[in-house]
């Protein structure tokens, strides 16, 4: 009779599978708390704006709406530090975020909070990733946390690479 244990290869080997499994879990549960797993409810931008160009307002509910300005001097550009600003109005917020999200192609969620001002407009500093293209769209998202609910619309915008 043995006194040690021995264990088969297939037993060793179904139990990295399940540590595996359970790390895959974790990162999963982790990552979804960590970009905010509550629901939005998404109201589709009225007509086309161009944040290069200036500030562009959504219309959200119930006459409630909120303006987005990049206060980038120019063209929005890749690694720059973007001054963010968003007025509300007829919506009281807890919380509001901006989120700059690749279109077309993953490029990660970069997510910015912004700070309430003594006026009543959110602000904060945002910054759009490195270009792997000559043209990158992306989509920069509002939300706003109200006692409600998550409240969010959108606007596209392209950023063009950089010359070195």
């Amino acid at each position: 009779m043995e006194t040690g244990i021995s264990r088969s290869p297939l037993l060793r080997l179904l139990m990295l599978v399940t540590l595996g499994g359970i790390a895959v879990a974790l990162w999963y549960l982790t990552s979804y708390s960590l970009r905010g797993g509550g629901e939005v409810r998404w109201l589709a931008p009225g007509a086309p704006c161009d944040l290069h160009a200036g500030a562009c307002t959504a219309t959200l509910e119930q006459g409630a709406s909120f303006t987005l300005e990049v206060e980038a001097a120019g063209r929005i550009r890749a690694l720059e530090v973007l001054p963010l600003a968003v007025t509300l109005e007829g919506l009281e917020a807890e919380s509001v975020r901006v989120e700059f999200v690749g279109r077309g192609m993953e490029m990660g969620l970069h997510r910015f909070p912004l700070a309430a001002g003594a006026d009543g407009v959110y602000r904060g500093d945002g910054q759009v990733t490195i270009c792997t293209e000559s043209v990158m769209p992306w989509r920069a998202r509002v939300i706003v946390e109200t006692s409600r609910g998550s409240l969010g619309s959108w606007f596209d915008f392209d950023v063009e690479r950089s010359t070195p």
